[in-house]
């Protein structure tokens, strides 16, 4: 378990993080959330030890991990997937680890086959793709077989099987009762990983809940009605409190009516319904209308010519 308490930490007069509260519990996949500079790679290096807090206080376990005996066994870590020897093999960079904890050789063996580098693990890792490089990493964090595991865009340079194994990997974890706490920027993969998410922006906290409860508090009560009869289906729905918008010759939306009144009126005015569904927010826009004023830079999209 991961836990902080008015978390805070300033550089100057920039605050970085700003009393920041959150528990990170066993048995589930945390997602981290937040734009860039929303102070997530600094919680996290708090977390770890590698930044002190200007106030407030962070543990794991139950104490402070720069305290641990066995850092390894406590926390198995990633933050920067290339921060290895670039002479060195993979298998070398994950003995000599090892040999700090006293972990047997053949627990090297055993997570460079979990993670996939069996075949190239006495290749010099300043060869590796970036792919293969967070492969690596997340060996690396496994190695010591630790209680809590905390990753920083895992998936990061991962071809699509990568990606899916990543994510069973996490799930995985987490079956087995582990702590397992991912930030990341693609919100898909979130959406599929994850039970439960941190939102920070501007250093706070913006969301501690389960992830469908983020999306469900962005659906619109929109129902997308899709009728080969759209236009005069559309004039029939439309009254006081109900705004329909169209979208094309055989689809509308219609907000102020609930699904159960569009097919009650459908069958009222003899309309053939090819589709009736709520509009669903997914998590990216639960993440963008959350967030939207906790962006530091906004890009434009203007017409580009070739």
């Amino acid at each position: 378990m991961i836990e902080a308490r008015g978390l805070t930490k300033r550089y100057g007069a920039t605050t970085a993080v700003d009393d920041v509260t959150f528990t990170v519990r066993p048995g589930i996949v945390t997602g981290f959330l937040g734009p860039n500079g929303a102070g997530k790679s600094t919680t996290m290096r708090m977390v770890l030890g590698l930044d002190r807090p200007s106030s407030g206080s962070v543990t794991v376990n139950g104490k402070d991990y720069r305290a641990s005996s066995a850092p390894l066994h406590e926390v198995g870590a990633l933050l920067e997937a290339k921060s290895v020897h670039s002479s060195r093999s993979a298998y070398n960079h994950l003995r000599i680890l090892a040999a700090t904890h006293g972990i047997p050789t053949s627990r090297v063996e055993e997570v460079l086959d979990l993670v996939g580098l069996a075949d190239v693990g006495r290749k010099r890792a300043g060869a590796f793709s970036l792919g293969m490089g967070q492969r690596l990493g997340i060996a690396s964090a496994l190695l010591g077989d630790p209680a809590v595991v905390l990753l920083d865009e895992p998936v990061n340079g991962l071809d699509p099987e990568g990606i899916r194994w990543v994510r069973d990997l996490l799930r995985g974890l987490a079956a087995e009762g582990r702590t397992v706490f991912v930030a990341s920027h693609l919100m898909s993969e979130m959406a599929q990983t994850a039970e439960h998410v941190i939102v920070l922006g501007r250093g706070k906290v913006l969301a501690d809940v389960p992830i469908q409860e983020l999306i469900d508090s962005a659906s619109s009560g929109t129902v997308i009605v899709r009728t080969p009869q759209a236009a005069p289906f559309a004039d029939a729905l439309a009254g006081p409190g109900v705004r329909v918008v169209v979208r094309d010759a055989q689809s509308f939306e219609v907000s102020g009516l609930t699904v159960a009144q569009i097919g009650q009126s459908a069958l009222d005015h003899r309309i053939v319904l090819h589709g009736l569904a709520p509009h669903e927010a997914s998590l990216e826009e639960a993440f963008m209308d959350m967030t939207r004023d906790a962006v530091d830079y906004h890009g434009h999209v203007t017409g580009v010519s070739a």
